[in-house]
């Protein structure tokens, strides 16, 4: 089957890459630029494609930044804030409309390529999160997939039910390379270690029981530390 990925090069899509591919599907993957804070995960995505020999686009939308403002990921003047996902924070990061674009782009790049199903790596974590990957949205986009085109086009969301550390497992199995993958909202030349997607990342490892690869900045708490506070940073700050 031919399937449009929805691919970021963090650790879900990543996963998701390797686990379509392990079932034999024949992949497009598409990247989206939409003025994002840094092109860190993007990068990575070219890279892991490159690896995997995966048809690879970038869509440039970097124009739409400034429509697409109120977010801590396309607004460089709000703060990425750090610690675990509170429902004040998550807000910061929600892109608006974003699902609705990538996917309505993806399907667009599905039908020109005779592709049969878009799938994108939403999991159950992310239902509480953003409000563009709860089960109604994704049912009515699907909905309105299969009839935007005399092909319909199917909506593939594998790890719905799966929590990011089955996801995580699942990689191991799949000898995905994680140490390529991306996942801080922050940018820079490693991960920071502290921000939300951070230490989502950091406590599905160690829930997981997979050992992490990634390398995190020196000021960043260990993961002993995150457990003993229940995956929130102390006040102080601890460090590795």
């Amino acid at each position: 089957m031919k399937t449009v990925i929805i691919y970021s090069g963090g650790l879900d899509s990543t996963v998701l890459l390797y686990h379509l591919r392990a079932v034999g599907a024949e992949l497009f993957a598409l990247s989206v630029n939409y003025g994002q804070r840094h092109c860190c995960e993007l990068e990575r995505a070219a890279q892991i494609c490159a690896v995997v020999d995966v048809p690879h686009q970038i869509a440039d939308l970097s124009s739409v930044q400034s429509l697409l403002a109120g977010s801590s990921l396309t607004s460089p003047e709000i703060d990425v804030a750090e610690g675990h996902y509170t429902e004040e924070t998550m807000k910061t990061t929600v892109v608006p409309n974003r699902n609705m674009i990538l996917l309505a782009l993806a399907t667009g790049h599905a039908l020109s390529v005779k592709a049969e199903s878009v799938a994108y790596a939403a999991h159950s974590g992310d239902h509480a999160i953003y409000p563009d990957c709860r089960n109604e949205f994704a049912d009515a986009m699907a909905a309105a997939m299969a009839l935007c085109d005399w092909n319909q086009v199917k909506l593939d969301r594998p790890f719905v039910d799966w929590t990011k550390a089955d996801i995580v497992r699942r990689g191991a199995e799949l000898k995905v390379p994680f140490e390529m993958t991306w996942s801080c909202y922050k940018g820079g030349e490693v991960h920071c270690g502290k921000c939300g997607t951070c230490i989502e990342r950091r406590e599905a490892f160690d829930i997981a029981g997979v050992e992490d690869p990634t390398i995190y900045a020196k000021d960043a708490p260990s993961v002993d530390s995150l457990r003993a506070n229940n995956w929130r940073l102390e006040s102080s700050g601890a460090k590795s």
